[in-house]
């Protein structure tokens, strides 16, 4: 009696590892082939020949018709771009000539000026740019300047609203003497984007005009 037990006992457990191992060979044939006794999936891939990669194009940088690139343009401190700009009338529109690093003769407009105002990280590495400080909102803006538009700059500082006019930063068309020159070119401690001389940013602008002799600095 004991024996037939212990038979059937072993049977048992025969039988079910063999349930088992045919489970698991049958999971992993069906995973790897699918339903299908050709077993196609499992045959080792072809080898194939890669597309290669394409090699870009080196082609010249194209310009706009009446657009110059940096190097067609003049090499000039900002201070003395803004200065040119300044002592020629500070027009909106009419262009100004200006003379450049490299003793040319150059012509630039207000729309070569203004993104001294505007942009950020240009006076120097992490700056901000001008009109985050003095912005179209007088009431808000430090020293109730604004340096987001032609209007704004021509309307001067210490505005008492947005329609009054206030101190004019351009000296009467005198750089040197003017507010604006003495803010870029001493450091003020305490007051933020002017705690050192600004003078020296070199930038690209205008364009040097043909055949032209440059007029050296006095």
């Amino acid at each position: 009696m004991k024996d037939d037990v212990r038979g059937s006992i072993y049977g048992a457990i025969i039988l079910f590892l063999l349930v088992v191992f045919v489970w698991v060979v049958g999971f992993v044939y069906v995973s790897a082939c699918g339903f299908t006794l050709s077993c196609n999936r499992g045959k080792q891939l072809a080898e194939t020949t890669p597309v290669p990669t394409l090699i870009p194009a080196a082609l010249p940088v194209m310009h706009s018709e009446g657009q110059a690139s940096a190097s067609e343009k003049c090499s000039v401190a900002a201070a003395d771009l803004i200065g040119a700009w300044v002592e020629a009338g500070a027009s909106e529109s009419e262009p100004f000539q200006f003379t450049d690093s490299a003793q040319r003769t150059c012509e630039a407009s207000f729309a070569d000026v203004q993104p001294l105002f505007t942009q950020s990280n240009l006076w120097y590495t992490g700056s901000r740019s001008c009109v985050n400080c003095h912005s179209g909102d007088v009431t808000l803006a430090n020293a109730q300047l604004d340096l987001s538009s032609y209007e704004g700059i021509m309307a001067g500082s210490r505005r008492a609203d947005a329609a009054a006019k206030g101190t004019d930063i351009l000296g009467g068309g005198t750089w040197n003497a003017s507010l604006l020159y003495q803010f870029l070119s001493e450091a003020k401690d305490g007051v933020a984007g002017h705690e050192s001389d600004l003078t020296g940013l070199v930038v690209y602008s205008g364009v040097p005009l043909p055949d032209a002799t440059a007029t050296p600095k006095p």
